[in-house]
């Protein structure tokens, strides 16, 4: 568990959701937290972090940017993705990264000449609004389209955080298995879509799309679907259609 955010307060069973007031049901629904005090100190970081995500909406929202939220588990090609983008996306884009350490993420995008800032969280498992904040002073919106923040490698913590984005993309690699959907309620609720990447691979693991899809559309009956691989280019040009059709007007 985080120092500060309180990750067991996740539990998720009304639906598709993304504000505040959700975080407060999930509180008092927990059998874990019944300290006021405890409480409290959730519902302050939680409140003040939504405010900030809204302001970073107004921001983006000024500039004409639309921010995508890239969520996964640690290995699932969030950061291969983002560097071959631009090979089918007609828009500019810059990425903020999240990770624990290093920058070598960064290093990756910025080497293919991706405007990208790398935030090092230290010991929290996930971005939050003020660390997305931080890094857009570091990144020149006018130039750019589209502001990718690639979360930290987590499939539980970063759904519970708003970190100022219009869409959560949320990816699922054929090597973890199908059975991750229904592990990791949470995450796939949140989802606006979600990628199923290395479909390269499947004839090389046990991995049903046609279960992932059922799984979905149990959790999240809205969410979008994709199966694609960067070695496969008809794939990644889907998803950049979906990309430039999601863009804010």
């Amino acid at each position: 568990m985080c120092k500060d955010c309180g990750c067991s307060i996740t539990h998720d069973d009304a639906g598709h959701q993304h504000s505040h007031g959700d975080h407060h049901s999930q509180l008092h629904s927990n059998p874990q937290l019944n300290d006021k005090k405890t409480l409290a100190v959730i519902h302050k970081i939680l409140d003040k972090n939504d405010i900030e995500a809204q302001h970073n909406r107004d921001h983006f929202a000024a500039q004409h940017v639309t921010a995508f939220n890239l969520m996964s588990s640690p290995g699932s090609g969030k950061t291969t993705l983002l560097e071959c983008l631009p090979e089918y996306l007609n828009h500019k884009f810059a990425v903020i990264e999240g990770d624990l350490e290093t920058s070598r993420d960064a290093d990756r995008l910025i080497a293919k000449g991706i405007n990208a800032y790398q935030i090092q969280t230290g010991s929290a498992c996930h971005l939050d609004a003020f660390m997305v904040h931080g890094a857009l002073h570091h990144i020149d919106l006018n130039p750019i389209d589209i502001c990718f923040v690639e979360n930290v490698g987590n499939l539980v913590c970063p759904a519970s955080y708003d970190v100022g984005t219009h869409k959560n993309i949320v990816l699922l690699s054929v090597p973890e298995g199908d059975d991750k959907i229904e592990k990791y309620p949470v995450m796939f609720r949140r989802a606006d879509v979600v990628l199923i990447t290395k479909s390269d691979l499947l004839p090389y693991f046990d991995f049903s799309i046609e279960q992932a899809k059922a799984q979905l559309q149990k959790l999240n009956p809205d969410v979008e679907l994709f199966v694609i691989s960067v070695k496969n280019s008809d794939s990644m040009n889907a998803f950049a259609h979906w990309i430039a059709d999601n863009l804010e007007r």
